[in-house]
């Protein structure tokens, strides 16, 4: 359990936050009010507003088509982050809420990357397998809205779960055949194949994994424990002697509580540090976090 912590507190990761009925500048200067540095317009095809932090890391505020009206809606691209940086985003998360950003289900979301460029296929084939047998469960956790469950944000294909199977792969060549079908190594930024709840393509792309399951969030302790759950699975992945896809979770309304209880303190999410990880993580599910059957009567 310590060295999936300690694993968990090294690893890198970025953030991006889709939100409505803010413009690209006045997200860009929200942000500025918390990492300092310098703030300019930098244009492009995205219609980017930049800001250069006092660490020299650049922050980005970015049109998303997704998102409908371009002049009031937004995409914050965060710099690569690590752990100690997560409540300086928290401050982004809550000054960009104060400037009147908002989150809506339905049409804004929250996409975590983990670096992984340090992992070797199998641990990125384990962090798949671990992810699939929990996927059920954590879809309904992050309450992921079924309009992106349809298109964006489609569960984990079982025939690329059938292939990894078959392979085991060895090598990141093998696990690009198994995720694409064919081998695929430099796939295009919007190949189609990204649109999984756990997306594989950017392991070729730019050495990360994406997690693309949470509705958008405009509350800081929501987006904290959306980046620890992430940085947890990918750290049991990395610390894990081996993982299986056999007989996958089903979601269960009256254990779904319980099941993902058990399952954060089994990533190491325990006492007090990630008290409020849990309680955000576990409000959205049915059932008792304390019986696995339903609070017995008189109890």
């Amino acid at each position: 359990m310590n060295e999936t912590m300690e694993k968990m507190k090294q690893l890198k990761f970025g953030t991006e936050l889709e939100y409505t009925n803010i413009s690209r500048e006045k997200a860009a200067k929200a942000i500025h009010s918390v990492v300092g540095g310098s703030v300019r317009y930098t244009g492009g095809s995205y219609d980017s507003w930049t800001v250069t932090d006092v660490s020299g890391r650049e922050w980005k505020a970015v049109s998303d088509a997704s998102l409908g009206c371009r002049a009031t809606t937004a995409e914050v691209v965060t710099p690569i982050l690590g752990y100690d940086d997560i409540e300086t985003l928290q401050e982004v998360v809550r000054v960009l809420r104060k400037a009147g950003a908002k989150a809506d289900s339905e049409v804004t979301s929250q996409h975590i990357h983990i670096g992984v460029e340090g992992f070797t296929a199998r641990q990125i084939a384990n962090l798949a397998r671990i992810y699939y047998k929990q996927e059920a469960l954590l879809l309904k956790a992050a309450g992921t809205h079924d309009s992106r469950l349809r298109r964006y944000t489609k569960p984990t294909d079982r025939e690329f779960i059938a292939r990894l199977e078959a392979a085991k792969p060895d090598t990141k060549e093998e696990l690009n055949k198994a995720w694409f079908g064919y081998a695929n190594p430099n796939p295009e930024h919007y190949d189609s194949a990204r649109y999984r709840s756990l997306n594989l393509n950017n392991v070729w792309r730019m050495g990360t994994v994406e997690f693309r399951l949470f509705n958008g969030v405009d509350h800081a302790g929501v987006a904290k424990s959306h980046i620890h759950l992430c940085l947890a699975l990918a750290a049991k992945a990395l610390t894990a002697k081996c993982a299986s896809t056999k007989s996958p979770r089903e979601f269960s309304e009256t254990s779904a509580k319980y099941d993902l209880r058990v399952l954060l303190l089994r990533l190491g999410l325990i006492g007090n540090e990630f008290k409020n990880t849990r309680m955000h993580l576990l409000k959205n599910l049915p059932g008792s976090a304390a019986w696995k059957n339903g609070r017995p009567e008189g109890r």
